[in-house]
């Protein structure tokens, strides 16, 4: 897990913004697949539509990512979770895994300057900027100022400048909107440290595609992560209207 919400005045919070549009109403995806549930390394291709009736167009070639140091796990999102005989397995806090289903890509986040090129709500990262990931936090998985938040509650949180490169440029990504205790926290598309390293939760990939993903997604269009191993992903495709895989 290398990010509104309905708080008081005193509180600050930056990211992400409620995302309420559902899935029917996107015109720009990210889809990333894995070959299984427990691997780390996957593929990404980017998708738009001109309106809700055309249909998916992949923009330009698919490229690498990582996910999960320990692959994925569902996780609530604008998609209905499967109905499976047992149990499913949901993505928790500190599981090192990756949510898998459809995500609102609510806002972006970074160390440079706000530009005309950023389509999305934007936090540019300052010394006390950090993404809250205790369980027991009123703040969880929220991206705060530590110094303008009235009620500091935390005892774990990333310190968001301190890590770079990884996040020089970084989306977040909706999952666990709720903020439900436990389910995970601060889950974002960002810059890897390498090609072969998983994250502890969030999607990565090389600066170059980062830097492409970043500037391309506009919250105009309702952008949404479609993240599912390769199996389940064509299980999918056709009942959750899918973009038909290139």
């Amino acid at each position: 897990m290398l990010y509104g919400a309905n708080v008081s005045a005193q509180v600050k919070t930056f990211a992400p913004t409620k995302f309420d549009a559902p899935f029917s109403e996107s015109l720009q995806a990210v889809v990333v697949t894995t070959k299984d549930w427990s691997a780390a390394q996957g593929e990404a291709q980017i998708y738009e539509r001109a309106d809700n009736e055309s249909n998916w167009k992949a923009v330009g070639k698919s490229f690498p990512v990582v996910v999960g140091k320990n692959g994925m796990a569902w996780s609530d999102g604008l998609n209905d979770l499967p109905t499976v005989t047992g149990r499913l397995l949901m993505k928790t806090e500190g599981d090192g895994k990756s949510p898998a289903g459809i995500f609102g890509l609510s806002s972006a986040f970074g160390t440079i300057e706000k530009n005309d090129r950023i389509n999305l709500p934007y936090t540019k990262l300052e010394q006390w900027t950090e993404c809250v990931d205790d369980v027991k936090s009123s703040q969880y998985n929220r991206l705060v100022n530590r110094t303008k938040i009235g009620n500091y509650d935390w005892k774990s949180s990333e310190k968001m400048l301190e890590i770079r490169p990884q996040y020089d440029l970084g989306v977040f990504v909706e999952h666990n909107p709720e903020k439900q205790s436990g389910a995970g926290s601060c889950i974002f598309l960002h810059i890897w440290s390498d090609a072969e390293t998983g994250t502890a939760g969030c999607t990565a990939m090389a600066r170059r595609n980062m830097e492409t993903v970043f500037y391309w997604l506009d919250a105009r269009k309702n952008p949404v992560l479609i993240q599912l191993p390769l199996e389940d992903y064509k299980k999918f495709q056709i009942a959750w209207k899918l973009p038909k895989l290139k």
